[in-house]
């Protein structure tokens, strides 16, 4: 079995997703967009979900190579509280800009969060994935580094919603600009950034 055609599934099977959503979906349509038979796509995969099964696994992947990349923690069950300790200033404004683009300009994250946006009140698992990677996740993840520097969860959550809570409405922002004006979306998410980490340092070195 191909695992380069069981990625080529994958990726036709995300886009329409993220186009018609996962229920507005059939295995037809799938076979379809890739011009082969329904015959031909159940020999690489059983079903829908498995689809999104693997779906799901590749986003981890993608997860796990960008943590590493940017030296972060990752925001799996079981991180050592170390890990999330004496993490420099610049490292979170790379790898929280890093982030925004994984989720607008890679085309496999940005369909998913797509997929995620319209499938999120169809179905309680994708509402729990759509909270886990774009809502509540972030914030959790973002807690924990704050929590390291302030000493203070309440402290620590309170910041975290205001670091990324204009992050989260950028999205939103970015998905309506025409694609000439997108770039200014990065401009407004790299000042907020390092205008909030620069204003977190200082209060730390005054304390």
């Amino acid at each position: 079995m191909s695992c380069e055609t069981k990625e080529q599934i994958t990726e036709a099977a995300l886009e329409l997703f993220s186009q018609n959503g996962f229920l507005g979906t059939s295995m037809s349509d799938i076979a379809s967009k890739l011009k082969i038979t329904k015959g031909a796509l159940y020999k690489h995969y059983e079903s829908k979900q498995q689809i999104f099964e693997r779906i799901i696994e590749r986003m981890a992947e993608l997860d796990l190579e960008r943590a590493k990349k940017y030296e972060m923690p990752d925001d799996k069950p079981g991180s050592s509280e170390e890990a999330y300790t004496h993490i420099p200033a610049e490292k979170i404004c790379e790898y929280s800009i890093a982030q925004f683009r994984h989720w607008t300009e890679e085309k496999f994250s940005s369909q998913f969060r797509k997929m995620l946006t319209l499938e999120q009140f169809r179905s309680k698992e994708m509402s729990a994935l759509y909270h886990n990677y774009l809502a509540a996740g972030p914030i959790e993840y973002m807690t924990e580094i704050f929590k390291r520097m302030t000493k203070s969860k309440p402290r620590a959550r309170q910041l975290a919603l205001e670091f990324y809570g204009p992050i989260f409405i950028l999205y939103s922002i970015y998905d309506g600009e025409e694609e000439n004006a997108k770039k200014s979306v990065f401009i407004q998410l790299e000042k907020h950034v390092k205008s909030f980490i620069g204003q977190l340092e200082k209060d730390r070195a005054e304390k």
